[in-house]
């Protein structure tokens, strides 16, 4: 029986121009231009509009894990929209099944440490943040500009570092071929020296999202 997992990585395996990853321990996936410079423009408008101190489930005591801003992005905003319809034409995983998009603004010296998207089951947060939707399955990260210095995103497992491209795609499936979570995962959202840095990224769940 064909899972979620094997149905999204069969999508991105046949559309055009999407790259994955030669490495058994991931499945890891870039998209170049995969959005417009123009919806790029718009989606940093309102990052910067709402953009709010980042926070984490679990900063292990690291008042510096991550200290980039952040923002939830109505799903009423025309770019939303558009948005959540190109991420649907490519993965083809239910929209029900997605969390908010989010936005991340990256000034200069802020990142986000070598972490997972998945909550570690058993650990202290996993029961808060999975009772009702489940585990996250899937990561879908677009870079919405190039950066003059840093901002690099690093699968240092995998010795795999992606450079931020304006329309940029990269997403991974955060479980191995078990269902099991995939530590081989963890990544870091480096330091930007020079310019700041935009990204958006979208979650998928095991189940609903109670929108």
């Amino acid at each position: 029986m064909e899972t979620q997992a094997d149905s999204v990585a069969d999508r991105l395996n046949q559309h055009y121009g999407v790259q994955r990853v030669p490495h058994p321990k991931i499945e890891l996936f870039q998209l170049r231009q995969f959005i417009s410079p123009d919806l790029c423009a718009r989606l940093i408008e309102l990052i910067d509009k709402d953009r709010r101190p980042s926070t984490i489930a679990d900063a292990n005591g690291d008042d510096y894990f991550r200290t980039s801003e952040t923002c939830d992005l109505s799903r009423k905003d025309p770019s939303v929209q558009e948005l959540e319809a190109l991420f649907f034409a490519l993965n083809g995983i239910d929209p029900k099944l997605g969390e908010p998009v989010q936005g991340q603004r990256y000034a200069v010296g802020q990142e986000f440490k070598a972490h997972t998207d998945y909550f570690t089951p058993g650990g202290p947060d996993y029961e808060q943040y999975c009772s009702q939707s489940g585990q996250r399955t899937w990561t879908f990260m677009i870079y919405l500009n190039e950066v003059e210095a840093g901002g690099a995103t690093r699968f240092k497992v995998v010795g795999k570092t992606f450079q931020p491209e304006t329309g940029k795609l990269l997403c991974w499936n955060n479980a191995r071929p078990d269902g099991s979570v995939n530590p081989n995962t963890l990544h870091h959202g480096m330091k930007v020296r020079k310019g700041v840095k935009y990204v958006i990224t979208k979650w998928y769940r095991e189940r609903e999202w109670p929108w």
